[in-house]
């Protein structure tokens, strides 16, 4: 919520502003979307809030100045959720409806697909499963996607265009890589034969606002992220607000001060002097692209286009700062002549696009799989490829009866969960690596309990099913026909 409730606020405001024209790209993925659509979750979210609210009057007073400016932030929150009554996925799709943004699905859960090819099948069911459930929530199916960590492989865009996705990005080397090789490189897009077109993410117009230690969010006057108040404030006090462990609380009051200073050491936040650095940086970073931009004017034949992705949570959680920085740059555009585009608006203005076929890439480590794929984590590979295997045969041979269709669909659910990238990542990573292998085995412990019940005599009883379809209750609409093998 700390990305999400921000960033509409400055693309409504943007927006209102007639001198702006604010234009974003984004894309919110399927278990995202049932996060922010849960019922329980809109009832608890105004509470947190007015707790963190209280545990603030807990702050020393020379905390005072960035206490009462955190505070004010968390205020603003409040007032902007519960004017929506929590309803934020309606406020995307309004500005989506003006042209303001360009939502974008993701796979279903994350699931870095080109581990899972070669069940050809387990790829399309986490496009189509996310496709159903962006289409439930906006009512409109997306025509672009987020492939998980900019992940592809050879034919991927064939189960793309299956499902109407017909757009993505991919990092740098996947389209310069492309056979054959891009005419304009990663400043237009490409197409390939299949009717799926490619946008490059440029590494010079990333890079100033993705590195903490080369660019803008390491900054000593921005917040630190690292340090907070679930770690400072007296256990006693957590516990008479329920909290019964340390932990973060998204209560920061210190800047980064410097990249070597130890946390303890760090400043207190200065809430003037960060918003100058803001307004200086937004500066900084469109006379980078201006410059840009006119060099390659002088060297390619149409009008360049700059891709910069970003995780969404860099904006306001990892960068506190990052969505008024958006706003600046909204603020500052037209005086520097760069205009703002979504994806969608690039392609229905370009008449024709060169027919390249993209590289195998990711944007992770090494521009490859390696990252998902080594020592640590490839033993996920052959129990991924064994459960999918399972699941294809169970859904192509079909069911008996509606009881047993449901257990299939649940042994989706199930299958599509232990399948998201993030398990592979955090194994690599090093980190919460026993909450991962508790997720992974349970999701994979509950798929064979299902799967193998199917034509059993002693078929999983409709109290465990219903504990189950209650515990993951993601993707109303899936089908287990998603897993047929033609």
């Amino acid at each position: 919520m700390e990305c999400y409730l921000p960033l509409l606020r400055v693309l409504e405001d943007s927006f209102i502003d007639k001198n702006q024209n604010p234009k974003v790209t984004i894309s919110l993925s399927p278990t995202l979307l049932s996060l922010l659509n849960d019922n329980d979750l809109k009832k608890r979210f105004p509470d947190w809030l007015k707790t963190r609210l209280t545990l603030l009057k807990n702050i020393d007073k020379e905390q005072k100045e960035a206490g009462e400016f955190l505070a004010e932030n968390i205020k603003k929150q409040l007032e902007s959720y519960l004017s929506c009554e929590g309803n934020i996925l309606a406020r995307f799709s309004k500005l989506q409806k003006y042209k303001v943004i360009d939502i974008l699905t993701c796979a279903a859960t994350h699931g870095y697909l080109p581990l899972l090819r070669e069940n050809k099948e387990c790829v399309r069911a986490q496009l189509s499963t996310a496709v159903k459930e962006h289409s439930r929530v906006f009512g409109v199916n997306p025509k672009g996607i987020w492939l998980p960590e900019c992940a592809y492989y050879e034919g991927l865009d064939k189960l793309m265009i299956e499902n109407g996705l017909r757009y993505s990005i991919l990092d740098g080397h996947g389209i310069l890589h492309a056979t054959p090789r891009p005419r304009y490189g990663i400043y237009a897009p490409i197409c390939t034969q299949n009717g799926v077109a490619f946008f490059g993410r440029d590494s010079e117009s990333t890079l100033p606002v993705w590195s903490a230690k080369h660019g803008y969010p390491g900054d000593p006057n921005y917040r630190e992220f690292h340090r907070d108040l679930g770690w400072d404030i007296s256990l006693n006090v957590l516990n008479t607000h329920g909290i019964k462990d340390r932990r973060p609380l998204g209560l920061k009051l210190n800047k980064v001060t410097g990249q070597n200073i130890s946390l303890e050491n760090k400043h207190l936040y200065e809430p003037k002097l960060a918003k100058s650095m803001i307004v200086n940086h937004a500066n900084s970073y469109l006379l980078g692209r201006q410059k840009q931009l006119i060099n390659l004017s002088k060297t390619i034949e149409k009008e360049p286009l700059l891709i910069a992705p970003f995780d969404a949570e860099l904006f306001g959680h990892w960068w506190f700062e990052g969505p008024t920085f958006l706003a600046e740059l909204f603020k500052q555009a037209n005086e520097k002549e760069i205009e703002f585009i979504t994806l969608n608006e690039v392609l229905s203005a370009s008449p024709s696009i060169q027919l390249c076929n993209p590289s195998p890439s990711s944007w992770g480590q090494g521009g490859f799989h390696k990252y998902w794929l080594n020592e640590s984590n490839s033993w996920l590979v052959s129990q991924w490829s064994k459960a999918g295997k399972a699941m294809i045969e169970k859904c192509t041979n079909g069911v008996k009866n509606e009881s047993e269709i449901r257990i299939l669909q649940q042994a989706g659910r199930e299958l599509l969960l232990s399948q998201s990238s993030d398990w592979s990542f955090i194994l690599r990573a090093g980190t919460t690596t026993e909450l991962a292998k508790e997720r992974i085995n349970r999701h994979l412990d509950r798929f064979w309990i299902l799967i193998n019940s199917l034509g059993n005599t002693n078929q999983i009883p409709e109290s465990k099913l219903l504990i189950l379809e209650e515990e993951d209750s993601i993707f109303p609409l899936i089908q287990a026909k998603d897993w047929y093998k033609d």
